[in-house]
């Protein structure tokens, strides 16, 4: 293979059709949305407590049996539902009665909603570097951010990927620390046979239309403890107006919000949840071809996390080393296999705490939360090469393919595949 058979030097590409987001939505979900519009109801919450129906404190038959479900599948005591996992971040820090003087420990390498959840409460996010071969947080990190205002440690099972949830756990027990784990993009994923969310304090998982299943917007909250439960559902739903008839009286964070799920969207998550395994099947399947394909190659690392932590990828994380292709930038080996038809992300997401709120130290008026008198004490690290796993992932190796799902198949890892080899054999 010479370069001038490249598509970018004019060759042919390997691939001309077009790809495919996915689309679990089908003939049941419609059903349920159309049962809950004829019912003229899409909500029954109500910002008091009232427990019965047809306006509750709790939510309306269809989020009610949403949590049912979910309780079920995942083997938990309770679910509380919320109208992202956004919020179920911020519920799950207020819950937990995190605020100023505190530390949270967060993974600078995902989605912001993670850091900012702390920030809400006034707390301070410490972040600490991830696993080069995984993303996640590396419990050699977290270790080293400990310091005596730590209260919490926020797990991302990142990509999928379970986090190594036995040495942080140990890490939280010996330092009497919370755990909230955000299985986002988890679903269905289990570490040493458990599932991602039930090792922790807190677990939340979302229904956002990117993930594997959806309901448009959406997401659970899940735990064992019945004070958490309660309390989680009280920052759902006005519980400033509820905790005198509720009989509650820690009133810490439980401060004016509304995180309630919609009936229709309850209707299709319920649907959704009974597709879980096939369409986590499915994308183990595409992984599967996509990594025996694409793991001969030694400017490649294919994700193969070791076997207790059973992974569902919500997109497929792939390491490029540059040096093992002839030097060729990451950027222009992504260009050539966007010519080739093939698209990867370069870098997934920037390490949070280069994002200007962090570099400016400002959240709220006059530096809020960090000037805070009772956060004076905190020295976190936003300063470049504070993570520099994060960095070099962002920066040098990281690519994302968002098509490891149906409605691809198998032949169009193989298109992958061949446009990899295409270019590699060019490069050499």
């Amino acid at each position: 293979m010479t370069p001038s058979s490249l598509a970018i030097n004019g060759g042919t590409p390997v691939r001309t059709k077009p790809w495919h987001e996915s689309n679990a939505i089908g003939v049941e979900e419609q059903k349920a949305a159309e049962r809950v519009l004829k019912s003229r109801y899409l909500s029954l919450f109500h910002g008091t407590h009232r427990p019965r129906p047809p306006f509750s404190f709790f939510g309306g038959p269809e989020v009610q049996n949403l949590e049912r479900q979910a309780r079920e599948q995942l083997g938990v005591s309770h679910v509380v539902s919320v109208n992202s996992a956004t919020s179920g971040l911020f519920s799950a820090i207020g819950a937990l009665g995190i605020g100023f003087g505190d530390e949270v420990i967060v993974s600078p390498y995902t989605m912001s909603a993670c850091a900012m959840a702390p920030l809400v409460y006034g707390a301070i996010p410490i972040f600490a570097d991830v696993e080069r071969a995984t993303g996640c947080l590396d419990p050699a990190s977290i270790r080293e951010k400990i310091t005596e205002r730590t209260k919490t440690i926020l797990v991302v099972h990142q990509f999928g990927i379970p986090a190594d949830m036995d040495v942080i756990c140990a890490i939280a027990r010996e330092h009497k620390l919370s755990i909230v784990e955000d299985c986002a993009q988890a679903w269905g994923a289990t570490y040493k046979g458990k599932t991602v969310g039930t090792m922790g304090d807190i677990g939340v998982y979302s229904f956002n239309v990117h993930k594997t299943i959806d309901c448009g917007e959406g997401g659970l909250c899940i735990t064992n403890n019945d004070e958490l439960a309660l309390r989680l559902q009280l920052i759902r739903n006005h519980g400033e107006s509820v905790m005198g008839d509720a009989g509650y009286e820690n009133g810490t964070n439980i401060v004016g919000f509304n995180y309630r799920l919609t009936e229709v969207q309850a209707a299709i998550a319920v649907e959704q949840l009974k597709k879980l395994e096939s369409l986590n099947a499915e994308r183990l399947a595409l992984v599967e071809t996509l990594s025996d394909g694409l793991r001969k190659h030694h400017c490649l690392i294919t994700p193969d996390p070791p076997a207790e932590r059973r992974a569902t990828y919500y997109v497929y994380p792939l390491r490029y080393l540059a040096e093992h292709c002839g030097g060729t930038p990451r950027s222009e080996f992504a260009r050539m296999l966007l010519a080739e038809g093939i698209s990867f992300v370069e870098g997934y997401t920037k390490p949070l705490y280069l994002l200007p709120l962090f570099q400016k130290r400002l959240a709220y008026k006059h530096g809020y939360p960090w000037n805070a008198t009772e956060n004076k004490a905190s020295k976190p690290n936003y300063q470049q090469g504070s993570c520099i796993n994060a960095e070099k992932l962002h920066r040098e190796e990281m690519l994302l393919n968002l098509y490891i799902c149906p409605p691809q198949t198998e032949e169009d890892m193989h298109d992958i595949v061949k446009a990899v080899d295409k270019i590699i054999a060019a490069c050499s």
